[in-house]
Protein backbone atom coordinates (compact mmCIF):
# COMPACT_ATOMS: atom_id res chain seq x y z
CA UNK A 1 0.00 0.00 0.00
CA UNK A 2 1.11 2.90 -0.99
CA UNK A 3 1.61 6.64 1.17
CA UNK A 4 -0.52 9.05 -0.09
CA UNK A 5 0.19 11.63 2.43
CA UNK A 6 4.29 11.54 0.60
CA UNK A 7 2.55 12.15 -2.60
CA UNK A 8 3.65 15.57 -3.50
CA UNK A 9 0.32 15.89 -5.83
CA UNK A 10 -1.98 15.64 -2.79
CA UNK A 11 0.35 17.84 -0.65
CA UNK A 12 -0.58 20.74 -2.94
CA UNK A 13 -4.43 19.10 -4.08
CA UNK A 14 -4.75 19.82 -0.23
CA UNK A 15 -3.14 23.47 -0.67
CA UNK A 16 -5.33 24.21 -3.48
CA UNK A 17 -8.64 23.00 -1.49
CA UNK A 18 -7.72 25.81 0.87
CA UNK A 19 -7.22 28.56 -1.96
CA UNK A 20 -10.43 27.78 -3.46
CA UNK A 21 -12.42 27.85 -0.17
CA UNK A 22 -10.83 31.15 0.62
CA UNK A 23 -11.59 32.63 -2.89
CA UNK A 24 -15.27 30.86 -3.15
CA UNK A 25 -16.21 32.73 0.39
CA UNK A 26 -15.85 35.79 -1.75
CA UNK A 27 -18.85 34.82 -4.00
CA UNK A 28 -21.88 36.44 -4.01
CA UNK A 29 -24.57 34.30 -1.89
CA UNK A 30 -26.63 33.14 -4.60
CA UNK A 31 -24.01 31.48 -6.11
CA UNK A 32 -23.63 29.19 -2.48
CA UNK A 33 -25.75 26.25 -4.38
CA UNK A 34 -24.54 26.52 -7.74
CA UNK A 35 -20.95 27.66 -8.56
CA UNK A 36 -19.64 27.36 -5.38
CA UNK A 37 -20.74 24.09 -4.63
CA UNK A 38 -19.27 22.71 -8.27
CA UNK A 39 -15.80 24.31 -7.61
CA UNK A 40 -15.95 22.33 -4.30
CA UNK A 41 -16.10 19.54 -4.76
CA UNK A 42 -14.41 19.16 -7.94
CA UNK A 43 -11.71 20.74 -5.71
CA UNK A 44 -12.08 18.22 -2.87
CA UNK A 45 -12.40 15.21 -5.17
CA UNK A 46 -8.62 15.94 -6.54
CA UNK A 47 -6.76 14.55 -3.00
CA UNK A 48 -9.74 12.51 -2.24
CA UNK A 49 -9.09 10.16 -5.33
CA UNK A 50 -5.57 10.21 -4.94
CA UNK A 51 -5.83 8.88 -1.55
CA UNK A 52 -8.26 6.49 -2.06
CA UNK A 53 -6.45 5.55 -5.21
CA UNK A 54 -3.09 4.81 -3.36
CA UNK A 55 -4.97 2.33 -0.84
CA UNK A 56 -5.22 0.05 -3.79
CA UNK A 57 -3.40 -3.23 -4.29
CA UNK A 58 -2.58 -2.51 -8.26
CA UNK A 59 -0.78 -0.05 -10.57
CA UNK A 60 -3.73 -0.30 -12.84
CA UNK A 61 -6.45 0.55 -9.45
CA UNK A 62 -4.03 3.25 -8.78
CA UNK A 63 -3.80 4.85 -12.39
CA UNK A 64 -7.60 4.64 -12.57
CA UNK A 65 -8.30 7.08 -9.29
CA UNK A 66 -5.28 9.08 -10.58
CA UNK A 67 -7.69 9.88 -14.01
CA UNK A 68 -10.47 10.52 -11.85
CA UNK A 69 -8.34 13.41 -10.11
CA UNK A 70 -7.01 14.20 -13.14
CA UNK A 71 -10.37 14.86 -13.99
CA UNK A 72 -11.40 16.52 -11.49
CA UNK A 73 -8.61 19.08 -11.84
CA UNK A 74 -9.93 19.38 -15.89
CA UNK A 75 -13.76 20.63 -13.97
CA UNK A 76 -12.06 22.55 -11.69
CA UNK A 77 -10.39 24.49 -14.27
CA UNK A 78 -13.03 24.82 -16.35
CA UNK A 79 -15.24 26.42 -13.08
CA UNK A 80 -12.69 28.80 -12.41
CA UNK A 81 -12.89 29.95 -16.02
CA UNK A 82 -16.46 30.49 -15.80
CA UNK A 83 -15.95 32.22 -12.64
CA UNK A 84 -13.85 35.10 -14.35
CA UNK A 85 -15.74 35.26 -17.09
CA UNK A 86 -18.95 35.51 -14.59
CA UNK A 87 -16.82 38.12 -12.90
CA UNK A 88 -17.00 36.40 -9.72
CA UNK A 89 -12.96 36.52 -9.71
CA UNK A 90 -10.40 38.42 -11.31
CA UNK A 91 -8.00 37.80 -14.09
CA UNK A 92 -5.13 37.27 -11.73
CA UNK A 93 -6.43 35.34 -8.73
CA UNK A 94 -7.61 32.91 -12.17
CA UNK A 95 -4.10 33.07 -13.58
CA UNK A 96 -2.19 32.29 -10.22
CA UNK A 97 -4.44 29.44 -9.56
CA UNK A 98 -4.02 28.29 -13.12
CA UNK A 99 -0.23 28.12 -12.47
CA UNK A 100 -0.91 25.91 -10.00
CA UNK A 101 -3.80 23.84 -11.40
CA UNK A 102 -1.86 23.06 -14.54
CA UNK A 103 1.36 21.83 -13.32
CA UNK A 104 -0.99 19.64 -10.70
CA UNK A 105 -3.07 18.56 -13.95
CA UNK A 106 0.95 17.38 -15.71
CA UNK A 107 2.21 16.18 -12.72
CA UNK A 108 -0.95 13.94 -12.14
CA UNK A 109 -0.62 12.80 -15.75
CA UNK A 110 3.03 12.03 -15.43
CA UNK A 111 2.58 9.81 -12.44
CA UNK A 112 -0.44 8.04 -14.39
CA UNK A 113 2.09 7.47 -17.40
CA UNK A 114 5.16 6.36 -14.96
CA UNK A 115 2.42 3.45 -13.51
CA UNK A 116 0.89 2.05 -16.42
Amino acid sequence: MRNFREYDIWKDSMELVNQVYDIVQQFPKDEKFNLVSQIVRSAISIPSNIAEGSSRTSEKDFARFLGISLGSAFELETQIRIAEKRELISSKVLNDLLLELISLQKRMSALRKKIT
